[in-house]
């Protein structure tokens, strides 16, 4: 039996509600983590209207033994912007309600992964941030141009709010960047200025993804499409032409493209080393080659981690495109008593990277059952955006004793992005966390009851 929680021996039960810290209230999960990691911690605690005072002793730095149900305490800074190309103004009526908030918020950044534009930013949270040294964060930029920006994010401060950028910059703060690309908007000659506004401008950034937009069928915007072939050859182009710029006079190339549109444009991607360490990855830049390299057995050092805060912090929420997919990590569920034929189940652009790399890796025997996204439809093509609805629908019309491979990135807390749950799809499945090494790992254990 595991020894009690420094918490539990304090008198602290399931369902106290902490009030206060160390006479503080904390605002995150940031604070919360600050304050726990005291060796004394007086905690004022609520316990069915009751008030009660709780002193927690331990060493400094050991877990208090108490899990938080959010990563921010008081309310998410929203986001003010009104993007054409904002995929949460593209979602359909009556999904979970929390897949309508649109947040902007720096702390969300520094937790999370999320792309904050700065527009909300304050000098308060500048102090903080510098003060704290919570690095990195995640920036939308989109553009250098103030009046394109502006336009692009439909909110006049976006012309002023790079201005924090720079600050952060200054103050040695690592920062990634984004730029979303829309046809017809800040392509072409506008691609090339902003590249050129972030050479002049930010040149510390310490890396700079450019991604399409997303499109679905419930947009409402008629001025954003899909990329075209040639417009997608025509960014993969360009990004190839700057990233010799900036490797000439930073050493490094900084900017990286999408795989989706090295798939649109039907070309090549870069060899690995040239995603210097996929500081992107997540952005889905570079996940390609990873991929490729953790199937034939490279796994150390080949990207970097989650971010390190959470890997310190008891009892974090999973919340945000970087936190755990599934609860407990991955779920096996086994099927048969013989060896079972393995399908990794995937999206369209999953199907057409992962085809090619299994065979070179040896797992030439491994089927795909790639759905389509019928639930967004659009040119919504990533796994990571299937419903359980449209996985439900394949797999009641493929084979059965066969051995489902779900990768974690559909998932969050267990859920699909419709609300459905494992336990809803009409054939067991094993979660698999979405890396190479994990579904090679997969792929040579033989499924057996």
């Amino acid at each position: 039996m595991a020894d009690p929680s420094p918490a539990s021996r304090a008198g602290l039960v399931p369902g106290d509600e902490i009030r206060s810290m160390n006479g503080q209230v904390p605002r995150d999960v940031i604070e919360y983590q600050l304050i726990a990691d005291e060796p004394l911690v007086e905690l004022e605690v609520a316990r069915g209207g009751i008030e009660l005072s709780v002193v927690v002793e331990k060493t400094a730095g050991e877990p208090l033994g108490v899990e938080v149900s959010s990563a921010v305490f008081d309310r998410v800074r929203t986001c003010d912007n009104h993007c054409e190309f904002c995929f949460i103004y593209q979602l359909p009526k009556g999904m979970r309600r929390s897949l309508y908030l649109k947040d902007d918020d720096y702390r969300l950044s520094f937790l999370y992964g999320n792309f904050t534009t700065l527009t909300r930013f304050t000098e308060a949270d500048l102090e903080r941030v510098v003060d704290e040294r919570l690095s990195p964060l995640y920036v939308s930029i989109h553009a250098t141009d103030p009046e394109l920006r502006a336009r692009m994010l439909r909110n006049r401060r976006g012309a002023v709010s790079l201005r924090w950028l720079r600050a952060l910059l200054d103050a040695g703060i690592e920062v990634h960047g984004q730029v979303v690309v829309c046809p017809g908007l800040n392509d072409g000659d506008a691609l090339h200025d902003t590249l050129a506004g972030v050479m002049d401008e930010y040149p510390e950034l310490a890396s700079l993804g450019v991604v399409p937009l997303g499109v679905s069928r419930y947009s409402n915007e008629a001025a954003m499409r899909p990329h075209t072939a040639e417009e997608a050859a025509a960014v993969v182009e360009t990004v190839a032409e700057w990233q010799e710029r900036f490797s000439s006079v930073l050493g490094r190339r900084m900017v990286h493209a999408s795989d989706e549109y090295y798939l649109l444009a039907g070309a090549d991607f870069p060899p690995a080393d040239h995603y210097e360490g996929f500081p992107q990855h997540e952005n889905g830049i570079g996940m390609a080659r990873s991929l490729e390299a953790e199937l034939a057995g490279a796994t150390e050092g080949l990207r970097p981690a989650r971010s390190g805060f959470f890997r310190s912090v008891e009892g974090a929420p999973a919340e945000g495109y970087r936190a755990e997919r599934a609860p407990g990590g991955a779920v096996a569920l086994r099927i048969g008593r013989r060896p079972a034929r393995p399908v990794v189940v995937t999206g369209e652009y999953g199907g057409r990277v992962l085809g090619p790399l299994l065979e070179r890796a040896g797992f030439g025997e491994v089927e795909l059952l790639v759905v389509k996204n019928d639930f967004f439809g659009g040119n919504t093509a990533v796994t990571g955006l299937l419903t359980g609805g449209d996985v439900a629908r394949a797999l009641a019309g493929a084979p059965g004793g066969r051995r489902y491979l779900l990768p974690d990135v559909c998932l969050s807390n267990g859920r699909f992005l419709d609300g459905l749950t494992l336990a809803e799809l009409p054939r067991p499945v094993e979660v698999v966390a979405t890396d190479g090494a994990s579904l090679r790992a997969a792929l040579a254990r033989r499924a057996a009851a």
